[in-house]
């Protein structure tokens, strides 16, 4: 599991270095740790050459499913660690990928200082995957993204986001200052998020049909590498890319109905009112970001 949580820190980070960085691994047991996981999985999963180490394609949809991976570990440990806690107040959390990576964590942060007696559980999905369990009650309190409201449960909006075209630097849309036509986004090779997605829908939806997907991923990070890599452009939320276009590592690049300003809700199922530590942490992300 190890090894797993290093690659998709390398994904996350840009290299093996800060990956192994972020994990609180030594270089030479983060290159040793890589080189097993290849020979076991039997797919090169990083290129490597004097300037770094970067992941493959191959090594993408790895992360990609060692996302999945992680994740259901979490919810086991999370879970387990609940039910040995008699009477304790817990709160069940689905949050779509964009929600997740650049908001949760800060609103999480002030709900656990004002309540830490609550335990939280939260669950990474699409936003099509997060609106099925809160309408099977498998958690309390949900986060969305997409270009229209659920009609079949409870809404608010927490916050305004919106969607960029990206590209490498050396691509050859970066350097132009005419907008990139609706027709040309359409046709073009995009790396983009998978079906059921917040991010793919809207811009489906702002483009009036589907894209052409060269390579499609679950996560931002892994898209951000792939075009970071030179795979293709991409569409992201602005949340997901803003720290790469200020380092430079992505350009912005202008187009026909892009910016798409969408909302990021919270939805959940029951009554309309919600009443507890779902209550609390609505209030807390509708005034974080209001």
């Amino acid at each position: 599991m190890a090894a797993i949580e290093l690659l998709v820190a390398v994904a996350d980070h840009g290299s093996l270095s800060a990956g192994a960085r972020a994990v609180g691994m030594a270089q030479p047991n983060a290159t040793r740790s890589i080189a097993r996981l290849e020979r076991r999985l039997g797919v090169p999963l990083l290129h490597r050459s004097t300037a770094g180490s970067t992941i493959t394609p191959a090594g993408l949809l790895v992360v990609d499913w060692s996302r999945q991976l992680l994740a259901s570990a979490r919810s086991l440990l999370d879970g387990a660690a609940t039910l040995a806690v008699d009477g304790t107040a817990t709160l069940a959390v689905a949050a779509s990928q964009t929600i997740a990576e650049h908001l949760l964590p800060r609103w999480l942060s002030e709900f656990r200082a004002r309540h830490p007696e609550t335990r939280v559980t939260v669950g990474v999905h699409n936003t099509e995957s997060v609106l099925d369990r809160v309408r099977r009650g498998r958690c309390d309190l949900g986060f969305v993204e997409g270009p229209r409201a659920p009609r079949d449960v409870h809404h608010a909006t927490v916050a305004q986001d919106e969607l960029v075209l990206v590209a490498a630097p050396d691509h050859p849309w970066a350097g132009r200052r005419k907008p990139v036509t609706t027709a040309e986004l359409t046709q073009a090779g995009l790396v983009t998020r998978e079906q059921g997605s917040g991010t793919r829908t809207a811009l489906e939806a702002a483009l009036g049909g589907p894209v052409q997907a060269v390579l499609a991923l679950t996560s931002n990070a892994a898209v951000r590498v792939a075009v970071q890599a030179g795979t293709g452009p991409a569409v992201l939320s602005r949340y997901a890319v803003h720290d790469a276009v200020g380092a430079g590592t992505l350009v912005e690049i202008p187009a026909q109905g892009l910016p798409i300003t969408r909302s990021l809700r919270a939805v959940w199922a029951g009554p309309k009112r919600l009443t507890g530590p779902a209550a609390e942490l609505l209030a807390v992300a509708r005034r974080t970001d209001s």
